[in-house]
């Protein structure tokens, strides 16, 4: 673990951060000493995972002046969040949207926020959290970027642009990029005792990203690497989430049941349902429109139970106690073959029993996207699987059984390596700046 005392006083040599859709990571070298994460304390627990997620409160000042507005990040945003969710925007995933064009701008508070000053704020405050071990920071940082940005049309030169203008405010002045799969490869190449083909497959909230490299080291024990091929796919952990609570959680809540109007019976709208893709929107639809259609249902559903079940809901915001039941099984089905759901919220109770086979069933599509992309990446480089010394697999989703299937199907067991599933990018990013020739590596915006 870093102290914060040593970290306040001494400039580390080379930082590495994994800004990714669900969590960031954040780790530093000291001279020629292994990368050590960043570590923050929350209600007495050691967090190296900082939840990529911010929320805005506004508060009146003191003597009841001006408003003032209160910024918070990672697992403070979500306390804030769940304290008054009506009264604070809260923020995740963002991002999804760095490499959008669609996305220009967002207001909150009657203030106008640009991606780039979503990112820097979280940044500030990731950095105020970190009790004083980035209170000096090196001028070059180096910095995760997925293989392809999520999206159906991602710029990713829009993406790199504004990520630059982001860790500009934080004080650096020599911004590099490398590919998250790359970091994660370069962490992984340390244990590598001879030459070898190396494909990293990174699982992570919202992407998932495939890079073959070739490893090599010269005479004087120099590693040097060249990059051979890249994949990539807009599908992770994420989209698991949401095929449990499509499949274990929406029926309950009268997805898929009907209501009447006049002599006809019509379908309950699946808009409603769409915002359980993500927790944090379903504070959103309370405050919608829509809450006003669905309360009327209630009294017209043919099924008005579960229209309840679906209000209460809301009404309790009882989206994060949800989504943590899905991860608790997530999470079992990926030690057992069959785990039970439970999801308790006021007088809501779902508790089924969930076969693994079940779970790779709903993901389905998921894990064909996946494959593909694998094979693309494999295709790109002019390899067969036989030509793939390692594959390293890091990344949440990675503990999934169906995923790490398909590796070991299509390259044997003896070929798969893991470890540090969630800290392999950010340590790998940081070990890269200090390679002399960081051009092999990295890259800069524009």
């Amino acid at each position: 673990m870093i102290e914060p005392a040593m970290t306040a006083t001494l400039m580390p040599s080379t930082i590495g951060v994994d800004f990714g859709t669900t969590n960031t990571v954040v780790s530093l070298t000291f001279g020629d000493d292994a990368a050590k994460l960043v570590r923050f304390q929350l209600d007495n627990r050691d967090l190296f995972a900082f939840r990529s997620a911010l929320s805005f409160h506004s508060v009146q000042g003191e003597g009841g002046g001006v408003n003032e507005r209160v910024v918070e990040a990672g697992p403070w945003a979500i306390e804030s969040y769940l304290e008054d969710p009506l009264e604070t925007r809260f923020i995740q995933s963002f991002k999804t949207f760095a490499a959008s064009q669609a996305f220009t701008e967002t207001r909150i508070l009657n203030k106008r926020y640009l991606f780039e000053d979503l990112l820097a704020a979280f940044l500030l405050r990731l950095k105020d959290h970190a009790a004083g071990q980035l209170d000096a920071l090196p001028p070059r940082i180096i910095v995760g970027r997925p293989v392809t940005f999520a999206g159906s049309s991602p710029n990713e030169g829009l993406a790199l642009s504004r990520y630059e203008e982001a860790f500009k405010r934080l004080g650096f002045s020599d911004i590099r990029y490398a590919y998250e799969p790359v970091g994660a490869a370069f962490f992984f190449a340390r244990q590598l005792k001879q030459d070898a083909t190396v494909l990293v497959a990174d699982f992570g909230g919202g992407t998932s990203d495939f890079s073959l490299v070739r490893f090599e080291r010269d005479a004087d024990g120099t590693l040097r690497s060249t990059p051979l091929s890249r994949s990539g796919v807009g599908v992770a952990g994420d989209a698991f989430d949401y095929r449990i609570i499509d499949q274990l959680v929406s029926p309950e809540l009268g997805k898929g049941s009907e209501y009447r109007s006049f002599s006809n019976s019509l379908p309950i709208p699946q808009r409603y349902y769409a915002a359980f893709a993500r927790w944090d929107q379903l504070a959103l639809l309370r405050a919608s429109k829509d809450m006003r259609d669905i309360r009327a249902l209630e009294r017209t559903a043919v099924e008005p139970d579960k229209i309840a079940a679906l209000i209460e809901v809301l009404d309790g915001n009882h989206g994060y106690a949800l989504y943590r039941s899905v991860s608790a099984l997530k999470e079992a089905l990926s030690s057992q073959t069959e785990a039970t759901f439970r999801f308790e919220a006021g007088s809501v109770h779902i508790e089924k029993p969930v076969q693994r086979t079940e779970f790779e069933a709903w993901i389905q599509p998921e894990l064909t996207a996946i494959e593909t992309a694998v094979a693309q990446a494999l295709d790109s480089a002019g390899l067969t699987e036989a030509g793939v010394d390692r594959v390293f697999l890091t990344g949440g989703s990675s503990f999934v059984p169906a995923v790490r299937d398909i590796f070991l199907r299509r390259f044997g067991a003896e070929k798969i390596e893991s470890g540090g599933e969630f800290e392999s990018i950010a340590s790998g990013l940081a070990l890269i700046g200090r390679e002399k020739d960081l051009e092999l590596w990295t890259m800069r915006a524009g």
